[in-house]
């Protein structure tokens, strides 16, 4: 018998353990590219300690946001991470029509998808996009965005 409580305590361990292998979430394959950083227009700044965030997207979302408008399908957001005055990594929010449903409810974000990049453009896969996913769920009512403020008060300045 205690043979038996021993084996039946080893499959409970490893059982745990593969649980928690698979509730690690990396970045994973989908639909957000990375814009032509050229053709996007910077409008704010975040700073925290030695990180520097550049926050840019399309005249055409800055237009629909201030127009009262939401922001179209095939919008880049994107935040490059600046540490130490070099680029550290570069995170993409794309919105594309229907895109939410390739994910569960419970990770929807809309039409937004999310993906990090390094530096040279390639995808980060060891970053956590279902992360991503969770925190932008709480802005829901501004569009899954955190600087939608920022977008509705652009004058064409940064705003830092």
């Amino acid at each position: 018998m205690r043979h038996f409580i021993k084996r039946i305590a080893i499959l409970f361990a490893v059982a745990g353990a593969v649980t928690l292998v698979g509730w690690k979430v990396d970045a994973e394959p989908n639909r957000t590219t990375m814009p032509e950083l050229a053709g996007l227009v910077h409008y704010t700044t975040v700073r925290r300690g030695n990180v520097t965030e550049h926050i840019m997207t399309t005249k055409e979302a800055i237009q629909a946001v201030k127009n009262g408008q939401p922001i179209p399908p095939g919008t880049h957001f994107v935040l490059v991470d600046y540490r130490d005055g070099q680029v550290y990594r570069t995170f993409v929010m794309e919105k594309g029509s229907g895109w939410g449903g390739d994910y569960d409810e419970d990770r929807r974000t809309g039409d937004w998808q999310f993906q990090w990049f390094k530096p040279d453009g390639s995808v980060n896969m060891a970053e956590n996009t279902a992360r991503c996913q969770s925190c932008h769920s709480s802005r829901a009512d501004e569009d899954f965005l955190y600087t939608l403020d920022d977008l509705k008060a652009f004058d064409g300045a940064v705003i830092d």
